[in-house]
């Protein structure tokens, strides 16, 4: 469980990434949306203990991230964009430094890569930047780490190369593991996510599971317009909206539609009024 407790981070300059951040992430694979800015990477940061918050804390399982304590450290992997890998070839950098996860699987790392094309005996150097990135990743997710947070995983890979890593992810990441993946491109992950994270400038608009967002609001796609949504908007003919879930069903989320309404100022009081609204309603 990750618990953010009033997370506020501030550069040299005073301008805060982070604001006042509070929230409960549990086991589970998590969508972190928000426009360039936001702090998206900032938060992804300050879970992984690469940064110290300003005020605030974050929790792993009540162990704060900024003691930076071994143990507790080998619980964590980031894995950013682009980001440069201390060793000549993927299999010689499990050699060298999956040694401090020990909850790494060398058999899974020689699938996740086949799955990508790969042996892992590549030099990294004179990879691709797509090729590269594949490699991470596969060796990322044969670490088995109980919080896995990466950064644009889909960045510089072609279709295939998209399609394998969502069911990379699918099939490594057991139910005790929480992962938490920022992207800009959904559509890389369909019907992958538990839940959702959404940052606006600096600051937490929801951190929600799947299930408790379509038990509070329904998305629907029509001929016809949708009876007083919450947002909607007008694809190839089709009406896509967000009504109140007034029957109880289940809807599938579209986390496009849902991100687009939480940064329309028009739809967002509504919107996030329906989503914090109904804890309470329940207990009436």
């Amino acid at each position: 469980m990750i618990v953010l407790n009033n997370l506020t981070y501030r550069y040299r300059k005073g301008a805060e990434a982070l604001t006042d951040v509070s929230a409960s992430i549990g086991p589970g694979i998590h969508l972190l949306l928000g426009e360039n800015g936001a702090g998206k990477t900032t938060l992804l940061h300050v879970m992984a203990g690469l940064l110290y918050p300003s005020s605030g804390e974050c929790l792993i399982d009540g162990e704060d991230t900024s003691r930076r304590m071994p143990s507790e450290l080998s619980r964590v992997f980031f894995l950013g964009d682009n980001m440069p890998f201390p060793a000549k070839t993927i299999n010689e950098m499990a050699r060298i430094h999956a040694v401090f996860y020990p909850g790494f699987d060398a058999v899974q790392l020689q699938e996740n890569l086949t799955s990508f094309g790969l042996t892992g005996d590549e030099p990294i150097a004179k990879m691709s930047l797509g090729n590269r990135h594949k490699s991470q990743v596969a060796y990322a997710l044969a670490l088995k780490t109980d919080i896995l947070l990466l950064d644009e995983p889909a960045n510089g890979l072609d279709i295939s190369a998209k399609q394998a890593l969502q069911s990379m992810i699918a099939s490594n990441v057991n139910e005790e593991q929480t992962v938490i993946i920022s992207t800009h491109t959904v559509n890389d992950f369909t019907n992958l996510f538990d839940g959702v994270i959404v940052l606006s400038r600096s600051h937490l608009l929801i951190a929600m599971t799947a299930n408790d967002i379509v038990s509070r609001i329904t998305f629907t796609v029509s001929s016809i317009p949708a009876i007083d949504p919450v947002y909607g908007e007008t694809r190839i003919n089709m009406f896509h909206s967000i009504v109140e879930n007034t029957d109880g069903e289940d809807s599938d989320i579209d986390y496009i539609l849902l991100y687009n309404a939480l940064m329309n100022p028009s739809s967002r009081p509504r919107l996030l009024q329906l989503l914090n609204n109904n804890d309470n309603e329940q207990h009436d």
